[in-house]
């Protein structure tokens, strides 16, 4: 599912920043280049799923037959070579799935395993490059899963947002030439000249009217955007996305934002869609780009937006608290230091990539290397210098010119 690749790979870009597990990095680079190779297309959009399902190889439709490996075959594959393979990817009880197929599962660091097996680090990882190649020349044989060729706008977003989080940590062009592409994409292809987004893309027709999770990570996936690129196209963008919400989702009776737009056909009854589940629930997604829109427009409406929408949901947040996770990470914004970053100068884009190089999770960034109008930037441009301004609720301390001070004003 294009959503759980997404997802993970911005959970495991924020991992490996904090952490520098060279395994996070690892998890990060794969996925991307899986997604890469079988869900994107020319346009820069990323298809949906591959199937579950495929044909084994007596040509009988079974889960997971395209990814799973029989003992057996294993073993002729990797001839002297299999043992020290299945005890890494446990070809096990551990790694047993059903019908005598197995799962390559990995439970063992690699500084653990070679430690454990008495392998040099080099002659280990050139052993898995190897037996990398050798099993996906024999997948490659196998009749592939179908592909779902739509591709969904929220879905995209997310995985926009994944480009994006493995290059703000990674600093990889590509990927940021990637999420550039796909957001031009929604952009041209999804968004109407009316401030409507387009829900479905395939075979080069866009389709139906957009959810309220459409706006929701497509505003969330512009603002990181601008966030590492400081082109305010996206901000503005995210920030009229915002306003189009209010006017088409919003409910004035509950305070919160209806799943469907006011211009689809009417039904019995609107559903508002607020519990967490395999993906953030598009009105905590909304609630958190306002937050942050509230923070670089100075907009109090979108603030008092979304101190209202959490209160609503704060007394079933305290009774079941794993349903409401993005609340939760909203909530700190409000009961802890929230900082916004103010950078301008010539050098603002350096500036930008040394900060994203610390895992600093309270705070938004604001920057230009000319003179901006962006309430957070002005009167903030001198000419020849670069100046770092860190504030919290816009009471800003004295302005620092290296990156480490900013940081470690942001640690205090």
């Amino acid at each position: 599912m294009l959503y759980d690749n997404a997802q993970l790979v911005s959970l495991y870009a924020d991992a490996y920043l904090l952490t520098k597990n060279e395994l996070y990095k690892e998890v990060i680079t794969k996925t991307l280049a899986f997604v890469k190779s079988n869900l994107t297309n020319s346009e820069g959009a990323f298809y949906s799923s591959l199937d579950a399902d495929s044909n084994n190889a007596s040509g009988t439709l079974e889960e997971g037959a395209f990814y799973v490996w029989k003992k057996e075959e294993l073993q002729k594959l990797l001839k002297e070579d299999f043992q020290l393979f299945s005890n890494y990817y446990n070809i096990n009880v551990d790694g047993y799935w059903e019908h005598d197929n197995y799962i390559l599962i990995r439970k063992e660091s690699d500084a653990s395993f070679i430690k454990t097996h008495n392998i040099t680090m080099e002659e280990f990882l050139q052993k898995k490059n190897t037996w990398k190649e050798i099993l996906l020349t024999e997948r490659n044989k196998r009749d592939k899963p179908r592909l779902d060729d739509k591709s969904l706008t929220s879905w995209n977003a997310l995985m926009l947002k994944g480009y994006i989080d493995a290059y703000r940590v990674l600093g990889d062009k590509e990927y940021i030439d990637v999420a550039k592409k796909n957001a031009n994409f929604i952009l041209n292809k999804q968004l109407e000249a009316d401030g409507r987004l387009f829900h479905n893309y395939k075979n080069g027709k866009s389709t139906i009217n957009g959810y309220l999770e459409d706006y929701a990570a497509t505003i969330e996936a512009f603002i990181a955007l601008y966030e590492v690129t400081l082109n305010e196209k996206w901000l503005n963008t995210a920030r009229d996305l915002a306003n189009y919400s209010l006017d088409h989702f919003f409910d004035d009776q509950s305070k919160m934002f209806f799943f469907t737009s006011n211009l689809d056909a009417s039904l019995v009854s609107r559903s508002i869609e607020y519990r967490e589940n395999v993906i953030p629930a598009s009105n905590s997604i909304m609630a958190k780009n306002l937050f942050k829109l509230s923070q670089y427009f100075d907009n109090i409406h979108f603030y008092k937006t979304v101190s209202t929408m959490l209160n609503n949901v704060k007394p079933e947040m305290q009774e079941y608290a794993s349903g409401f996770s993005n609340w939760l990470d909203l909530m700190l914004n409000f009961t802890m230091p929230f900082y916004e970053v103010a950078i301008a100068g010539e050098d603002t884009s350096q500036k930008v990539k040394e900060l994203n190089q610390t895992y600093l999770p309270n705070k938004l960034i604001a920057g230009s290397e000319t003179k901006s109008k962006l309430p957070l930037l002005q009167n903030r441009f001198i000419k020849d210098k670069t100046m770092i301004y860190v504030c919290l609720n816009k009471a800003c301390k004295l302005a620092v010119s290296k990156t480490e001070d900013a940081i470690q004003l942001l640690k205090e």
